[in-house]
């Protein structure tokens, strides 16, 4: 594989580089989503439909939990790349080490938490009835390995922050190939079960884990660390903190939506509207993944050239991201708005012998599942303007204007809707809060990325 220079986000053109790092990227994350929709549809064909929705419950706890070292990665990410923008190593070196030392102690703290508390925190999350049971097996197993997952989420963006996306794009890979061929062993030959599906997930994120460790270990890597780099520093963790707290507000939002509507859905259709959710759900993780590659993709741009004062570089990095997503999300939305009922049947069994309460369940998620992915995904096509903008002032190390529109969508609007609209429209409210928030929060952000471009990029 071609080596990469970081300082290539400086110099080569911006079209070009976006390309180079997003592809990638969306390669990555789109093999990591096709991992998650296809082993929900493993789960659903092989278990049943209730055991997608006992998933969709665990999932906001363990995600949780990794996205820890997410949002650490990414706020070391951002150091890091402004750092190597502004030839200041020393800095990426010791951010990168406080990243390691950071994740390791939260994720692990977190973990026994998590056990600790599992019979509470389960039914918290709408894990009730028929769903309890797979749930806690599930949980139980998946949280051993999650500590793996956010040291591997973490490196993932050091790798991508030194301009190395090829290499990250694989060791998103990895993890997702490994969960498919363990979850076919382990549910369909050796009939595990929850178990099965738990530890595929497991033994998948150890694989990742030890292709990121092989990384920075061989020659690839620019960040060469030493035993005093793991020493952690107060400055650092601050800096870290301030930037991750963006990325860890996003995630504990989601987790308090998982908990809002598998307990809400819960109350309007029982296990089966849970199910209707899980399958949105996955869609929401799958649908947008190139998106979200030309948003991983524009990150390190951004803040490279920012941290190396090269701004008109940076407006022309923050336009063509947001041209390039747009379309992408607009290519998504066509898909789903004609599609929506042949992908809702990929993710229930046909097999006989079905319970009663499996037959009921497919039923039910059939008549309810296409119209509530047209209304989810109804203003797909705008989406593009809000993630780009949170992400630019995320890059250039803007922690509270980062942390607010990030939480616009998901936090300020979306919470409050669910929360009132299901009162007068029922099950209809639960998903035209989805377009309502998109929009809303579209708008805002627009509002202050181009008055960030007018008076900051521009004047300099």
């Amino acid at each position: 594989m071609t080596k990469v220079s970081s300082d290539e986000l400086g110099t080569e053109s911006i079209g070009k580089l976006l390309v180079k790092q997003a592809v990638p990227a969306s390669i990555g994350i789109l093999v990591m989503s096709l991992n998650v929709l296809v082993d929900s549809i493993f789960v659903g064909n092989w278990i049943g439909s209730i055991a997608i929705a006992a998933i969709n419950v665990v999932l906001p706890v363990s995600f949780f939990i990794g996205a820890l070292g997410m949002a650490i990665g990414i706020g070391g990410s951002s150091i890091i790349s402004r750092a190597l923008g502004a030839d200041n190593k020393p800095k990426a070196l010791e951010t990168f080490g406080n990243q390691i030392t950071l994740t390791f102690l939260v994720t692990i703290s977190m973990v026994i938490l998590g056990l600790v508390y599992v019979d509470g925190l389960i039914p918290a999350f709408g894990g009730k009835g028929a769903i309890f049971d797979p749930a806690k097996i599930y949980y139980t197993i998946v949280l051993y390995g999650v500590p793996f997952l956010a040291l591997c989420m973490m490196g993932n963006t050091v790798i991508r922050a030194e301009g190395k996306p090829k290499f990250a794009m694989i060791a998103m890979i990895i993890p997702s190939v490994g969960n498919l061929v363990l979850d076919y062993i382990f549910i369909y030959v050796f009939d595990w079960g929850m178990a099965g599906a738990a530890w595929a997930s497991t033994v998948s994120y150890f694989l990742c884990f030890a292709y990121v460790f092989y990384f920075f270990l061989s020659k690839n890597s620019e960040l060469k660390l030493s035993p005093t780099h793991f020493r952690l520093r107060i400055p650092i963790l601050k800096e870290i903190g301030s930037l991750g707290f963006v990325t860890l507000s996003r995630q504990a939002v989601i987790s308090v939506i998982y908990l809002l509507m598998n307990n809400i859905l819960f109350d309007l259709g029982g296990e089966a509207m849970v199910a209707v959710y899980a399958i949105i759900g996955r869609m929401l993780m799958f649908a947008f993944f190139p998106v979200f590659g030309v948003t991983q993709g524009f990150l390190p741009i951004a803040g490279y050239n920012y941290g190396a004062n090269k701004y008109d570089r940076v407006r022309e990095s923050i336009n063509t991201a947001i041209k390039y997503a747009a379309f992408m999300a607009t290519l998504v939305f066509v898909g789903l708005m004609i599609f929506p009922g042949e992908i809702a049947a990929l993710f229930l069994s046909n097999k006989t012998g079905l319970s009663e309460l499996e037959l009921a369940t497919n039923a039910f998620v059939m008549d309810h599942a296409p119209s509530a992915m047209r209304w989810v995904f109804a203003a797909t096509p705008i989406i593009a303007l809000q993630l780009i903008g949170a992400a630019y002032f995320q890059a250039v190390g803007k922690a509270i204007p980062a942390l607010l529109l990030t939480l616009t969508r998901q936090g300020f609007f979306f919470i409050p809707l669910i929360l009132i609209l299901p009162h007068f429209f029922g099950e209809l409210g639960v998903w035209i809060s989805f377009p309502i928030s998109d929009i809303l929060a579209t708008i805002v952000t627009g509002y202050f990325l181009r008055r960030e471009v007018k008076t900051v990029l521009e004047v300099r």
